[in-house]
């Protein structure tokens, strides 16, 4: 699949652009397009731009999702997780993170931030029923079938 990125003044030359870390990955990395370093503290947050447009074909999205490293050693996540780009946006890619972990984090220009899925997408017609056709589960979720 061929997708179309313009890239924007403030991403540069020395901002990669979305790819692929393995050729197994299901994710591209993206990175940050800062002007300047920026710190996010214990507990909050921050959007960070990454500096470029994207054309996602008709009937796909991009899901914007957090890097595993960067959650498991520092508490960053992304913060809407997943993120979701639709079709028909075109403006610039954006990031909102999180910190979770107990220390102040700092994002410097070019770092890797998060990872962006390209995925289809399911539309359905919803049709108004009086009742659900049953299951062996039922009603039961939030932790029913035990620890």
């Amino acid at each position: 699949m061929k997708i179309n990125i313009a890239c924007l003044s403030h991403f540069g030359n020395d901002i990669p652009l979305p790819s692929y870390a393995t050729p197994d990955s299901s994710g591209m990395d993206l990175h940050a397009a800062l002007e300047h370093d920026i710190s996010i503290l214990a507990g909050g947050r921050a959007i960070i731009p990454c500096g470029f447009q994207i054309e996602i074909p008709q009937g796909y999205e991009a899901q914007i999702r957090p890097r595993s490293g960067l959650a498991a050693k520092h508490g960053i996540t992304v913060l809407n997780t997943p993120g979701t780009i639709d079709a028909d946006y075109r403006g610039e890619v954006k990031v909102i993170l999180i910190n979770l972990g107990s220390e102040e984090f700092f994002i410097r220009r070019g770092d890797r931030i998060a990872q962006m899925v390209i995925a289809p997408v399911s539309k359905v017609v919803i049709t108004r029923v009086e009742t659900l056709g049953e299951t062996s589960r039922g009603e039961g979720g939030f932790g029913h079938t035990g620890t």
